[in-house]
């Protein structure tokens, strides 16, 4: 159990990928935040699970991730309560999909905050914790959307352009302090999210569901497979061991291929 000792904030982890990372995490041996909305009672079973797999501690922090005062105050209770936090995963984030000219301001808004801005109130609440242990994991959930672009999604593209720079400069800045700043870019992971597009998705391109799936969805991915989410947190954590120390400032694709066409 290479965490144990070791504290691990992961946003949106409630459900899906998050929640899986919050598991591998747990496995092997690290104390757990998570964070995210979604019925009380099932975060609480989900909490409880994470504690028996780890033997250590998990705990639950409701803060929005659209509340700059709230991410930092997660992070000092992950701080007082936990320890660390020595590994944080910036995976919160929402999607809507629209042109450009019918795209909601608040929708923009939201996507902004909660994608990008987020990760970046969270770095800055959690380096100078990492800086004074001298050892630190930071990782992001990108997306293949930080690399190309799909039509109706400028939001969403712009946000996660926007964290594929805000790792680099970050890793930039932790790179003699025992820190590695990391996203990775996952294609189509069958999560939530992803099925909460396919609605949008056949009204803005005027298909049938299954027309979304593989025309549009599984077109991009040469392997024709959803990315799954345990390749996700498998990668997360390799980037956590020793081995993994002078992997910094990377974009690491997930994506079935689908960066390489």
């Amino acid at each position: 159990m290479f965490l144990k000792g070791k504290t691990a904030i992961v946003t949106g982890s409630t459900s899906g990928i998050g929640l899986e990372y919050a598991k591998v995490f747990a496995a092997e041996g690290a104390s757990v935040m998570i964070n995210g909305f979604g019925d009380a009672a099932g975060i609480e079973t989900e909490r409880a699970k994470l504690e028996a797999i780890s033997g250590a501690k998990a705990l639950y922090d409701p803060a929005d991730m659209t509340k700059p005062d709230q991410i930092a105050a997660m992070v000092q209770r992950c701080h007082a309560e936990l320890g660390g936090p020595d590994i944080i995963v910036n995976n919160a984030g929402i999607q809507h999909v629209a042109p450009i000219e019918d795209f909601p301001a608040d929708k923009f808004e939201a996507i902004m905050q909660i994608n990008l801005h987020s990760a970046w109130y969270m770095m800055q609440a959690a380096v100078p914790h990492m800086k004074a242990a001298g050892w630190g994991r930071i990782i992001s959930t990108a997306s293949a959307h930080s690399l190309v672009a799909s039509p109706n999604k400028s939001a969403y593209v712009m946000a996660k352009h926007g964290l594929a720079g805000l790792t680099k400069t970050i890793a930039l800045e932790t790179a003699t302090h025992g820190v590695t700043v990391n996203c990775i870019s996952p294609g189509y992971v069958w999560t939530p999210l992803v099925e909460s597009q396919i609605p949008d998705t056949m009204k803005a391109r005027g298909l049938t569901r299954d027309q979304v799936m593989n025309d549009v969805l599984l077109a991009a991915q040469p392997t024709k497979e959803f990315v799954t989410i345990e390749q996700v947190a498998a990668l997360a954590l390799f980037l956590c061991r020793d081995e993994a120390k002078a992997i910094t400032g990377a974009n690491l694709s997930v994506d079935g291929g689908w960066t390489a066409a």
